[in-house]
């Protein structure tokens, strides 16, 4: 079996949710499998607490070369030869993902936000057809109306060397819960630092308006052309930004796909705590009686 390590960028707010999301790891995953957190020194001392055996937690800044500098007081960095833009912090994320690539030594990355659980077992054969890791791709889900989805596409092709999109209707990446094979995230650092000239890490950060998944998809299957399985129901996800009480939580969870190994319910609901448990005790007993 293939050795899986979990990546999961997060901070202090997000702390409660991160300590569900590795009680479903240490669940969920084989023994061998480790949860990557990744964190800004500051909160350092809130993350310790899940360091262990199968918890490793990296600081973020740590991790960045030395031209990058932190602007005292916020989580903002500047890469000292080009410091505009800056490095903000949700930017930051989508780079760490990327640079997991060369720090870890794994055959697969399952990048998980920290607002989403495991509810079944979950390996890399969770995401594999004969042998051959799947993408998330939804066909034709960006549409005009879309304009960041749009942007990050047009920004991908740029960082790639490729020809600007076609018109929308085009392929969304976009999820919370999906495997990335580590040789294709190092061969697409390779070829963002042919085609720009610079270091993958500064052409990456230099853009105001960028997505890692969007990258990561349209270099499969743009640049390798490596026609890859499809699965987009690996997670079963809610984007909704309201608040969800438990009897719209649990009705959620009831719906869990049959092959879904995850929950997603997104943090910027501000959905409150005990509804999210009752969704992710639901889900439990959904597949128990699967």
């Amino acid at each position: 079996m293939s050795k899986l390590a979990v990546i999961t960028p997060s901070y202090a707010p997000d702390a409660g949710l991160f300590a569900e999301l590795h009680r479903s790891v240490l669940r969920y995953t084989s023994d061998d499998t480790v949860h990557h957190v990744f964190v800004s020194a500051r909160d350092r001392r809130i993350f310790s607490r899940f360091e262990g055996p199968r918890c490793r937690l990296w600081i973020r800044s740590e991790l960045l070369p030395r031209r990058y500098v932190r602007v005292p007081f916020t989580d903002v960095h500047v890469n000292c030869r080009r410091p505009w833009p800056p490095l903000r912090g949700w930017v930051m994320q989508q780079t760490i993902k990327i640079a997991s690539a060369g720090l870890i030594d794994a055959d697969a990355l399952l990048i998980v936000d920290s607002d989403a659980v495991l509810v079944r077992p979950t390996g890399v054969e969770s995401f594999s057809v004969d042998g051959r890791l799947c993408l998330h791709r939804v066909e034709n889900a960006v549409t005009a109306d879309m304009e960041r989805h749009l942007l990050w596409h047009r920004v991908a092709r740029e960082l790639l060397g490729l020809p600007p999109p076609p018109p929308p209707p085009l392929p969304d990446y976009v999820t919370a819960l999906t495997f990335w094979d580590p040789r294709i995230v190092l061969a697409m650092r390779r070829r963002v630092t042919e085609v720009t000239g610079r270091d993958w890490l500064d052409a990456f950060n230099a853009r105001l308006h960028v997505s890692e998944f969007v990258l990561y998809g349209v270099f499969v299957d743009e640049v390798l052309k490596a026609s890859p399985p499809v699965n987009t129901t690996i997670c079963h996800l809610s984007y909704h930004h309201e608040p969800w009480d438990e009897a719209q939580a649990v009705a959620f969870a009831d719906r869990l796909p049959p092959d879904a190994v995850g929950m997603m319910i997104s943090a910027k609901s501000h959905t409150p705590h005990e509804a999210r448990m009752a969704a992710i005790r639901r889900c439990a007993q959904v597949v128990e009686s699967s």
